[in-house]
């Protein structure tokens, strides 16, 4: 026979005053009954961090796991960041090249959190800043091209607007990884503009190329002509050939109506 409802008691005495409930059975305390009305719960997950702050104050950065904190003794907050490489989608910008042209840039920014308490500390929302921060140098770098430059030489401008916003990113505690152009939108009127300038250029470079193995085919022939002239039996040779392939494939008729050439037919055959 057992008896029911027993059970071992062993009674401790904490000091709450220190805010933070750090004991080595915690998980196991904080599924007791009756925990949550004496314990606030704060857990950080995997590849994060937690910025712990009592009654304002920096106090620690916490790793992942689960963490206690005593109820109604001090004002405790606990700022979680993720720590992970993490991209930022900067689409829909309208902006005027230098030439006037107005398009559509859509481009990412690649980022991790360096220092948690930076970010916190530096500015209210470090994701919206580093936004900001993108969208203005975007808006500069594009604003001092042309449009055939930008178009040609787009990694240019993705090299040029990461490092405008490297040292701003650092200054929030972020680490700029990457930055690239997704795609760039022109106007309806523009791209047509362009699809007939591409056309009327390949079609330039399809003629020149008729024009460039039209002139070698004549080349060859002037060189093939000069060779026969200057070799009488090698033209001999050809006639004799081109009677070959005649006499091959149909029926030979030769028609005599100038004088001479009977006997230079009579002497080929």
């Amino acid at each position: 026979a057992l008896w029911k409802g027993m059970r071992a008691i062993r009674t401790e005495i904490i000091d709450a005053r220190a805010v933070r409930f750090d004991h080595a059975e915690v998980h196991a305390v904080l599924k007791t009954p009756g925990a949550d009305a004496l314990l606030n719960k704060h857990t950080v997950e995997e590849g994060h961090v937690g910025v712990y702050f009592k009654d304002g104050e920096y106090v620690a950065t916490l790793g992942p796991g689960t963490y206690a904190f005593w109820r109604d003794v001090a004002k405790v907050a606990v700022h979680v960041h993720d720590m992970r490489e993490t991209v930022l989608d900067v689409t829909g910008q309208d902006i005027i090249t230098q030439d006037k042209v107005t398009l559509r840039l859509n481009a990412v920014v690649t980022y991790r959190v360096t220092d948690a308490l930076k970010a916190i500390m530096t500015v209210n929302d470090v994701r919206q800043s580093l936004y900001r921060e993108a969208q203005l140098a975007l808006r500069a770098e594009v604003g001092a091209r042309e449009l055939d430059a930008l178009l040609a030489d787009k990694a240019s401008l993705a090299g040029a607007v990461e490092a405008a916003i490297r040292d701003r990113a650092t200054a929030y505690g972020l680490a700029v990884t990457g930055f690239g152009i997704r795609d760039i939108v022109l106007p309806g009127e523009m791209r047509d503009l362009m699809n007939k300038v591409t056309e009327a250029r390949k079609a330039a470079e399809a003629n020149f190329i008729t024009r460039r193995e039209e002139t070698a085919a004549m080349r060859s022939q002037a060189n093939t002509a000069k060779m026969l002239a200057e070799n009488p039996t090698l033209m001999r040779l050809r006639e004799l050939e081109v009677l070959e392939k005649i006499a091959a494939t149909s029926k030979l008729n030769v028609v005599l109506g100038e004088k001479g050439l009977a006997e230079r037919v009579v002497n080929l055959l």
